[in-house]
């Protein structure tokens, strides 16, 4: 699989903008992983920039990687297993959209394909060209962002659709469709998890959590706490991302956790003067 690797020229890098997505914090978070560790899990998967990132630097990693969200996990066994025809929905998609962009956005955002083909389309098409890229559903599962302000998205992007394809088509790679608890009945001692939940909202008007039709509540996060805390007792190494907020470090107070503060800017605040300036939290377990 290593040579595999190998030929392909360019690096895979995530297909969607996902909201907390990890590109820009990818330098610092490296630092951060363990030397040696077994197999790789990312329960909250997302547009998937750690993984990416790790893929073409260590060949042979095994990774079981999940999200809840069903739509984002079709999409990434859909890149897997049916490249081509996604393309060619895609290239309609973009035909279509240059055509009149306005009018056709909005029909698709309407539309709720069954196909399956059809439905990771609307949502890279509509990922591609919707406000600020975000992804965000409302408490029916309706995705309801506004057309975005561009001249010319680069909708089909098919080299890095095709570069992501070969490297998710490796057997050392498992995608699953899941509720983030599930990783305590495969993770063993020595194994490295990575925890990039929906962040706790730093102040009443930041409640962004709505990935899936379900918020991510302080009772989530709490089971998410005692998670990190029974792989600790297992012997797996833990890295948790999120806000840099009192009932966070509260959770995760005691001697075995290491929390760093690291700055961070905000990529999707529509506010661009609100993007800047703002502090995450890294903990840790080694």
């Amino acid at each position: 699989m290593a040579q595999e690797y190998q030929q392909i020229a360019v690096e895979p890098k995530p297909f969607v903008k996902w909201a907390g997505g990890k590109r820009q914090l990818l330098p610092e978070l490296e630092k951060n992983f363990p030397k040696q560790f077994g197999t790789y899990f990312e329960p909250f998967l997302g547009g998937g920039a750690v993984l990416f990132d790790l893929l073409p630097k260590k060949p042979n990693l095994k990774c079981n990687v999940s999200d809840l969200n069903s739509d984002l996990v079709l999409a990434y066994v859909t890149i897997r297993d049916k490249l081509g025809r996604l393309i060619e929905s895609l290239e309609t998609h973009s035909k279509n959209y240059h055509k009149n962009s306005t009018g056709y956005y909005y029909e698709v955002r309407k539309q709720e394909p069954k196909n399956q083909i059809e439905k990771v389309s609307r949502l890279l098409f509509l990922n591609k060209t919707c406000f600020n890229g975000l992804y965000r559903v409302n408490s029916k599962g309706k995705f309801n962002v506004p057309l975005g302000r561009y001249t010319n998205p680069n909708i089909v992007n098919k080299q890095n659709l095709t570069t992501v394809s070969k490297f998710l088509q490796s057997e050392k790679i498992k995608i699953s469709c899941r509720d983030f608890e599930s990783v305590l009945n495969d993770a063993k001692k020595g194994d490295f998890v990575y925890f990039d939940p929906p962040y706790q909202p730093v102040s009443d008007t930041a409640n962004f959590t709505s990935y899936t039709h379900r918020d991510f509540t302080e009772d989530d996060l709490q089971r998410l706490a005692d998670l990190a805390h029974q792989l600790n007792s297992k012997g797996c190494y833990v890295l948790l991302s999120n806000s840099n907020t009192k009932i966070v470090k509260k959770l995760f107070s005691s001697k075995k956790w290491k929390v760093k503060e690291i700055s961070v800017n905000r990529a999707i605040n529509s506010n661009s003067q609100k993007r800047t300036g703002h502090k995450e939290v890294l903990i840790k377990n080694y």
